[in-house]
């Protein structure tokens, strides 16, 4: 099993950096592979809601100039996903906003590629704004009818400077907590393959009359 981590912070060791690590090091002590994959330090655009995603069913993002296309067919491969993120003005940092709003759309408009799959969204802040971004960052999640393990508070750490996060003692044992409780999930998840329900087809609806 391989968990694949989504640095959203354009810092490679910086507080977000140090709460997937924590979470990382769980999951390797339970034996399930771990990868971090830099997000944030990457040019990433936004979505343009093209749809070319979904007409071309080839599984890619049209824009083909970054490192979304290479990124999601690792996340595709994976049997579990983490989404972490610092908190720019009490919400998802722009770059990593951009990654996911791309990749999560690919793969819903391709089959649904993250539907039972474990994920978990993690948060660095220095202050405040880390539940609105934990919970913004969630919605990917849900929406894609992943299994999303939970730990014994919200899933944030809390520091200014790199390596302040490692004083934050209740935020690392979160993280600690995170990782047993995904490892878990991730081979309950193994030990129930071929009898999980089937997916309904997409009812689509809005307001206009």
């Amino acid at each position: 099993m391989k968990v694949i981590a989504l640095n959203g912070s354009p810092h490679r060791n910086g507080n977000t950096a140090y709460a997937l690590n924590v979470v990382g090091k769980i999951l390797q002590n339970e034996g399930i592979d771990f990868e971090i994959v830099e997000i944030g330090g990457h040019p990433v655009r936004g979505c343009i809601a093209c749809n070319q995603c979904a007409e071309n069913e080839n599984g890619k993002c049209a824009f083909t100039n970054d490192i979304l296309n290479d990124t999601l067919l690792k996340m595709k491969e994976a049997d579990g996903i983490i989404i972490a993120s610092p908190v720019y003005y009490s919400g998802i940092a722009g770059t990593m906003k951009c990654f996911l709003d791309r990749a999560f759309y690919v793969a819903s408009a391709n089959g649904g590629w993250f539907r039972h799959k474990v994920g978990a969204s993690v948060v660095a802040v220095r202050r405040t704004g880390g539940s609105l971004t934990f919970n913004a960052l969630n919605q990917y999640l849900s929406i894609s009818e992943m299994l999303v393990p939970t730990s014994n508070y919200w899933n944030v750490i809390h520091g200014l400077e790199p390596g302040d996060a490692a004083q934050d003692a209740e935020g690392v044992q979160i993280m600690q907590v995170l990782g047993k409780n995904m490892a878990w999930m991730l081979k309950m998840r193994e030990q129930t393959k071929g009898i999980e329900p089937k997916a309904d087809e997409k009812v689509f609806t809005n307001f206009i009359r």
